[in-house]
């Protein structure tokens, strides 16, 4: 089992430390990259997830696109590949801990909190669909916050690389967690960025209330009360919740990914507007207005600034008066030599 291999080294360069932490999928170790000197993280996919034939090839395209992601939100794929029938993935080690162990910590979050994770995580996310890739199983699991606040999203690839395995396969695996998969996963249809939508939407109802929105003892109950079963209203667990953001994660768990804000960007540039509600808010809605006092001092007013004379322009000016004026009496003196002149 490829959870007892501390000390051993993957593809000569990277040495297992310690263990941190096991999931559905795989087994994360501490590592040393000898090359570099640095500690990295390591994740090992677990041995019966990927004894299916097709699941290399899978494996080697969902990693490059996952490891070609760049951006502040996502953890850093630093490299991957395969030593002894181990897949494994090296990313970046990230200090803090993950958002369901803070949720878990701490029975909810505050909503300018739990706002400011989710509109990273929706930045990481919409960053992805806009390079063409879909995590297919976001939960609080794959949220890391490190302890500044730093969010980013982990995981990516390894879900759609596992779909492979089996296109029949229904297991919480390969579809996601069934707790925070969209309806369209849980019956069986093909993820879209909708749905990824969706589980941000089942997490951020999570963060601020401090449970699911639908609970089950196995994954078909909770697959029907996904794809049918009324959401609970946000606002009634949590009065804190604001009657827009209660109406905004309504709109994000509709049945319906039509239904839904169509991208994670949208869904962070809404989550961005209602963050700091209350008198931050106003402060930035309502400009400040002066209001002076009998008794305040008042700023001296700079001298006024007068421009200097255009003589040149004045000379002109004056110059050209005087020809006209000058014409005048010669023209009445020449009208009134002829009988005919109006003036006579």
């Amino acid at each position: 089992m490829n959870e007892t291999l501390e000390g051993t080294t993957l593809a000569g360069r990277y040495r297992l430390l310690s263990r941190l932490g096991s999931g559905g999928m795989a087994h994360v170790f501490q590592a040393r990259d000898l090359q570099l000197a640095r500690l990295v993280a390591v994740k090992l996919l677990r041995e019966d997830l990927i004894s299916d034939s097709a699941f290399h090839a899978r494996f080697l395209q969902e990693a490059r696109a996952a490891a070609n992601l760049s951006h502040p939100n996502i953890v850093t794929i630093h490299d991957f590949g395969v030593d002894a029938g181990e897949y494994f993935f090296v990313m970046e080690l990230m200090g803090g801990t993950d958002l369901k162990t803070l949720v878990r910590r701490r029975q909810r979050l505050p909503i300018d909190e739990s706002l400011g994770i989710l509109i990273q995580a929706c930045a990481g996310v919409g960053y992805a669909h806009r390079a063409g890739l879909i995590h297919c199983d976001l939960k609080p699991q794959n949220i890391l916050v490190a302890p500044d606040g730093r969010t980013k999203i982990a995981d990516f690839g390894i879900a759609r690389a596992l779909a492979t395995i089996d296109p029949m396969e229904t297991s919480d695996f390969i579809w996601g967690s069934p707790q925070y998969f969209a309806p369209e996963q849980a019956s069986g249809g093909a993820p879209s960025p909708a749905s990824d939508v969706y589980s941000l939407g089942v997490i951020l109802f999570e963060a601020l209330t401090g449970r699911l929105p639908f609970l089950g003892d196995d994954s078909t109950a909770l697959a029907e009360q996904h794809q049918r079963a009324p959401i609970p209203s946000p606002r009634a667990l949590n009065p804190e919740i604001s009657p827009t953001l209660d109406q905004v994660i309504r709109k994000v768990l509709a049945k319906e990914p039509a239904a839904r804000y169509r991208t994670a960007d949208q869904l962070g540039r809404v989550l961005s507007g209602l963050q700091g509600s209350g008198k931050s808010a106003l402060s930035v809605a309502i400009p400040a207005v002066t209001v002076s006092r009998p008794d305040a001092p008042t700023e001296a007013l700079p001298p006024r600034q007068t421009e200097p004379l255009d003589w040149v322009a004045i000379g002109l000016g004056l110059l050209a008066f005087l020809a006209v004026g000058g014409l005048l009496p010669l023209w009445l003196w020449a009208c009134l030599r002829y009988p005919s002149c109006p003036l006579r």
